[in-house]
């Protein structure tokens, strides 16, 4: 199909429109850098069949001792998953609580530098020191009964 100038009669394939449609596009509003990346990191998980945690809160707070801190909150029906967050460098320590508490599996995922895991202990607590900055989420492997996966939205550490 072909489309006609209404100024000057001349055919225009659409393909060809459409093509210029799309470098204009990308010369005039092009998407964030990393996007796509931050997406695909998003949705790749394993295991589908997981249950989204909401963030609660966000503080963030003065420097202690040079560095940067800040709490984090999350929460999905019986579990609240509270992360507090200190910048050493060019990384970051997490150190984190499951309430209820429980030995349980953590991960933390960081877009383009893989995964760290660690088990909490009876009380809930987990740390991993060396966590790189960037996209990250935590996974949280409940053994259950019901046995059972969270997932924490992506934030940006």
């Amino acid at each position: 199909m072909t489309k006609i100038d209404p100024t000057g009669g001349q055919a225009y394939p659409d393909d060809a429109i459409l093509a210029d449609l799309d470098r204009m596009i990308d010369e005039f509003d092009p998407p964030p850098a990393g996007l796509v990346e931050r997406i695909q990191f998003a949705i790749a998980l394993e295991d589908l069949d997981v249950e989204v945690a909401r963030w609660v809160r966000a503080d963030s707070l003065a420097g202690v001792r040079g560095g940067d801190q800040g709490t984090i909150t999350f929460t999905v029906s019986d579990l609240t998953v509270m992360i507090n967050l200190t910048r050493i460098g060019e990384n970051n320590r997490i150190d984190g609580w499951l309430v209820p508490a429980g030995e349980h599996s953590v991960e933390v995922r960081v877009a383009e530098h893989g995964s760290r895991e660690t088990t909490a202990d009876e009380g809930g607590r987990f740390v991993l020191d060396g966590v790189p900055r960037g996209t990250t989420q935590i996974i949280i492997q409940l053994d259950g009964p019901p046995a059972r996966t969270v997932v924490t939205p992506t934030v940006l550490l």
